[in-house]
């Protein structure tokens, strides 16, 4: 029989049971994590069991809700008699059902709190990826990059970066010798692919206020982590936008969060839903950006756990940096796939007992290959696990019981009203009426020298130069005139 009443225990986190309990240690949460399987062999369960667990033990987590079911964490769960079984068949006599704390979050703000990142945190490297840029037009966005901090005009929201690559693309001449060719080819690409990102909605994403790192690492009042869900349906018809944001969320949990080493446990854990979009055509430098977060965030005290269908979807310099591993089933019916099961076995600590190429292709809904660390950080021997059942209600909450928690939330106003404030755009708008208006008074004043100005005042050198001309001709024809007369008569 499991000790103590549902998800925890000394430190772990229950995840489901085999020839024993299968426990993930908190002290280890944070050497990152693989949740791998076919669509319906359980993922989003296990996801959610994992989420539980580390909610209850004060870990807050965030995680992207793909087809909505993950929201029902929010709601207390029912006893429905699979469920029940389940319980008693991993001996957890104890199971109860609870809602968690929970915060909505959505790009599109439609359901949850707005989530908004400024165009100059999240940097040339990621917006190139965004925007599909290649190489040279990458580095033409660096310049827009470089100019706008040179010349103090703040990057916030994508009317910014077109206003900057309006005005960079007209003094590329000026500017040439100081930060290098920008070709009105390559900003005429960057103004397009601006363009289908706005058609994308990408415009609700990008601008102020931006989102505080701090408000995904609360803690509700009874001590409890709140789970951040990210609604993703909708953002997931633009697959780019949705793993370009959550990279940039990983970087910015980097550079913000302070060292910690390997805490007791970890201060958020991060789960990273059908991450082959993230490595999809990825360039090197952004791989090994990737590579080199899921490196080093653990001494953050980040866990990053990755959930796709296929073990595969994962480069291998990034796999091999993931300790925690549940094995859903898999299907292999072409000699590809069939490869690929045999790939996946072999990740595992081998268990003399199970012949895991075979169980992967046999295991129930419901049911893993579950390989934990342990001691001193050393993977646990494959073994066959039924996953517990979830404390929360598995499948979606009502759009009502949505909204009611939405704005029932601490943090509800912080982030619904949209800031625009002075940036490049205005500051540019500013720059060019300022330059018309001078020119127009330039000409103006040339204008009033011609034509000899206008009366009472004082007449400036060179509009009484210009009279005396005048002057001087109609003096001289006048002349003339007279000479002519004066010989006719003669």
């Amino acid at each position: 029989m499991v000790e103590s009443q549902a998800l925890l225990h000394e430190g772990k986190i229950f995840l489901g049971r085999s020839v024993e309990p299968e426990y993930l240690e908190l002290r280890l949460a944070n050497r990152h994590g693989l949740v791998t399987g076919a669509t319906g062999t359980g993922k989003t369960v296990t996801l959610q069991v994992l989420a539980e667990g580390f909610s209850n033990a004060g870990v807050p987590v965030f995680a992207a809700d793909i087809k909505g079911d993950l929201s029902g964490i929010s709601a207390i769960g029912e006893k429905k008699d699979g469920l029940a079984k389940r319980a008693k068949e991993i001996g957890l006599d104890d199971w109860t059902n609870t809602a968690f704390p929970t915060l909505f979050w959505d790009l599109f703000g439609e359901q949850g709190h707005p989530i908004r990142a400024t165009v100059q945190d999240m940097g040339p490297l990621l917006l190139a990826r965004l925007m599909e840029l290649n190489e040279t037009q990458e580095g033409v966005l660096n310049i827009l990059f470089r100019v706008a901090a040179d010349e103090k005009l703040p990057l916030l929201d994508l009317k910014d970066l077109r206003s900057m690559a309006n005005d960079v693309g007209q003094r590329g001449k000026a500017i040439m010798t100081k930060y290098g060719n920008v070709s009105a080819v390559s900003i005429g690409a960057i103004q397009r692919r601006l363009l289908v990102l706005e058609e994308q909605g990408a415009n609700n994403f990008f601008g102020e206020p931006a989102l505080q790192i701090s408000d995904f690492m609360r803690t509700a009042a009874d001590g409890r982590g709140f789970v951040n869900i990210l609604a993703a349906e909708k953002l997931m018809k633009t697959p780019r936008l949705y793993a370009t944001f959550l990279l940039w969320l990983l970087a910015q949990l980097f550079d913000k969060l302070p060292e910690l080493g390997d805490p007791d446990k970890p201060k958020l854990v991060f789960f990273f839903d059908e991450a082959h979009l993230l490595f999809s055509e990825a360039p090197k430098a952004l791989l090994e950006q990737v590579e080199r977060v899921t490196r080093l965030i653990r001494s953050k005290g980040v866990g990053v756990y990755y959930v796709t269908q296929n073990p595969r979807d994962v480069p291998n310099s990034v796999s091999a940096q993931l300790g925690n591993r549940v094995q859903h089933a898999l299907r292999a019916f072409t000699p590809v796939e069939q490869k690929g099961i045999r790939a996946a076995a072999e990740t595992f600590r081998p268990n003399p007992k199970l012949d895991v190429e075979r169980v992967i292709q046999e295991l129930k809904v419901g049911e893993a290959l579950v390989s934990l660390l342990h001691g001193g950080g050393e993977p646990s021997m494959v073994q066959r696990t039924l996953i517990r059942p979830p404390s929360g209600r598995l499948g979606p909450v009502t759009a009502e019981e949505r909204k009611g928690k939405i704005e029932a939330s601490p943090i509800y106003g912080k982030y619904e009203e949209l800031v625009d404030r002075d940036s490049a755009y205005e500051i540019l708008q500013k720059r060019t009426a300022a330059a018309a208006s001078a020119k127009e008074a330039d000409a103006n004043s040339w204008g009033n020298i011609l034509m000899g100005g206008g009366t009472g005042r004082r007449q400036g050198y060179g509009e009484t130069f210009a009279k005396s001309m005048m002057r001087s001709v109609a003096s001289s024809i006048g002349n003339a005139i007279v000479r002519a007369m004066l010989g006719g008569r003669r």
